[in-house]
């Protein structure tokens, strides 16, 4: 959360920056804080204290509050630290764990402001679900194709534009596509998501939430990420992706039911070396 509002002072207004810097030097009295004890530790209005909160993403102040405490809970040796040229390589492995251990743990504290229930209500009545991706996100679109499909419900991955925008044309009332988007900046998923809204689908997206794709996202996740993309190859990002899909996977299964028990345990064993004959019998 911390990590979040340093990044965002930039984009503040000047009672915004001010208000950012107050909170990053007294994060706990902040937590503990009263929308006007705020106000007035900041020199300015409530109005503004709660126009901050909404530019970090949140409903309000009580959001607010609740992610400091839960920031505030996080262990403290989970701090990112970039690797440098001068770290040797059992330092730079540290580091790298480091990075992947507090991306989970920064998405785990948001997860209570999270629309799960709401994303998994709209699987669970779809006709199918197609999983976007683009680049390194690709691999993510993969690897949640290859878990829900077991759930019994129609999947695909979609991870080349030509071939996203044939699915967005053909989309009908209920489709769920899930674009996964660390930047949230393509013009092609911007214009498939349009698309698909036009023709009653739901676009679930985990995205950038100032992004354009976040704008146009029924069901938004908001991944705020500090990796520098431009740069490298997401990392830490892309494990935090991952756990959150596999979460609700399960969540899905539950919802399910019996349903989803059965088609999990049938495709277990389809696999079962005495139910598949030798490739010499075909």
């Amino acid at each position: 959360m911390l990590k979040q509002i340093e990044h965002k002072i930039p984009s503040l207004s000047r009672s915004g920056q001010r208000i950012a810097k107050w909170v990053i030097d007294h994060p706990k009295q902040a937590a503990e804080s009263t929308l006007a004890g705020v106000a007035r530790e900041c020199a300015t209005s409530e109005p503004t204290v709660i126009r901050f909160c909404r530019q970090l993403g949140l409903d309000g102040f009580r959001d607010f509050t609740i992610r400091m405490t839960e920031a505030l809970s996080q262990p403290v040796g989970n701090i990112h630290r970039d690797v440098r040229a001068d770290n040797t390589a059992a330092d730079a492995v540290i580091k790298v764990m480091d990075s992947s251990i507090a991306s989970l743990v920064e998405i785990r504290s948001r997860l209570s402001s999270m629309p799960v229930d709401e994303a998994v209500a709209a699987m669970a009545l779809t006709r199918q679900i197609c999983f976007v991706g683009m680049g390194a996100s690709g691999h993510v679109a993969g690897d949640a194709w290859h878990k829900f499909f077991r759930l019994g419900i129609p999947c695909n991955s979609l991870t080349d534009l030509p071939t996203l925008l044939q699915f967005s044309a053909i989309a009908e009332q209920g489709d769920v596509f899930f674009v996964i988007s660390s930047s949230g900046q393509w013009p092609e998923q911007i214009r498939a998501a349009e698309l698909v809204r036009s023709r009653g689908g739901t676009i679930i997206a985990l995205t950038n939430p100032q992004s354009d794709l976040a704008a146009v996202a029924d069901i938004l996740f908001a991944s705020n990420d500090f990796e520098d993309t431009s740069v490298y190859t997401p990392m830490s990002s892309r494990l935090a992706q991952l756990a959150l899909l596999d979460a609700l996977q399960v969540s899905l299964a539950l919802v399910l039911g019996e349903s989803a028990v059965e088609r999990l345990s049938n495709t277990k064993t389809a696999l079962l070396q005495d139910t598949v004959r030798p490739l010499k019998e075909y």
